[in-house]
């Protein structure tokens, strides 16, 4: 294990030098330095640059200091997860495909805390990663995605639908009013499938935002059209901020809650999903 050395990265990392952080690991300089040349031997980079002004990141350590602190905080889950005992729950690993459930991960976060009790958990919003994948591999426990993945041994969940409404900053009329510049936010086929059908074809200027928050606040600020989930636009609908285009469809798109079978978190995993229907279940 490489735990010393990325304890020791980091600390040269904070500190500036090799000496300070041999001070503060309260180890020799020896050992410090020994650490980081099998570091950078396994890794093939040099991750520090020594000078007269002292020791800095080179480019390569920039690029690897935010792996070896997630590294870390993965080591320190597990280690406790491990001192636990057999029958502690660990920490449930949560993620979402995309960027339409973070604000649903987060919500049934809390739901876990308030309702259940305590319950150690990590959320993972990488919406580029597969979260079929990502589960198959034993990356996350649970997450929520759009499509039916294809992976063996991976249970679905089928939630209510997400349910989406073409909205404006402005009173606009579907067909009779010019369409101003659409917000697209690139969730999945379905979604690209429908908006086309929808959007006249002479409008179809659009800027790309994968990100659902995001581009509700483009949205807002800059002006626009574009479908959003309704749990993050009917409060601005009500006040008047935004507006309804009329004569447009609404847009649902499959939410589905997907684990491994074998999984040994499956009870967290079912009370998890537990939270995620009662969350939803008024949708």
């Amino acid at each position: 294990m490489q735990i010393a050395a990325l304890e020791t990265f980091l600390a040269i990392a904070e500190a500036g030098s090799f000496h300070a952080a041999a001070r503060g690991l309260n180890v020799t300089q020896t050992a410090v330095s020994a650490r980081i040349k099998a570091l950078e031997t396994a890794l093939g980079v040099a991750l520090f640059e020594r000078g007269p002004a002292g020791t800095r990141l080179s480019l390569a350590g920039q690029r690897f200091r935010p792996h070896a602190e997630q590294m870390l905080r993965t080591w320190t889950f597990v280690t406790a997860e491990m001192a636990a005992g057999p029958g502690a729950r660990g920490a449930l690993r949560l993620g979402a495909q995309l960027s339409l459930w973070d604000a649903l991960l987060v919500d049934m976060a809390v739901w876990l805390e308030q309702e259940q009790g305590v319950v150690p958990f990590t959320l993972n919003y990488d919406h580029a990663l597969d979260m079929g994948v990502a589960v198959a591999e034993r990356l996350v426990d649970l997450a929520l995605v759009h499509d039916r993945p294809t992976q063996p041994g991976i249970e679905v969940t089928d939630l209510p639908d997400e349910r989406l409404t073409l909205v404006s900053d402005q009173p606009l009329t579907l067909g009779r009013d010019e369409m101003p510049l659409f917000i697209n936010l690139e969730f999945c086929a379905e979604y690209d499938r429908l908006w086309q059908q929808v959007m006249p074809p002479g409008s179809r200027q659009h800027i790309v935002l994968g990100n659902a928050a995001m581009g509700l606040r483009y949205l807002m600020r800059r002006g626009g059209v574009g479908y959003f989930p309704d749990t993050m636009v009917m409060g601005s609908l009500r006040r008047g901020r935004l507006h309804a285009v009329r004569g447009a469809p609404e847009m649902r798109l499959a939410c589905r809650a997907i684990h491994l079978r074998d999984n040994p978190g499956l009870g967290q995993i079912e009370t998890a999903i537990t939270g995620l229907r009662k969350l939803r279940g008024g949708r």
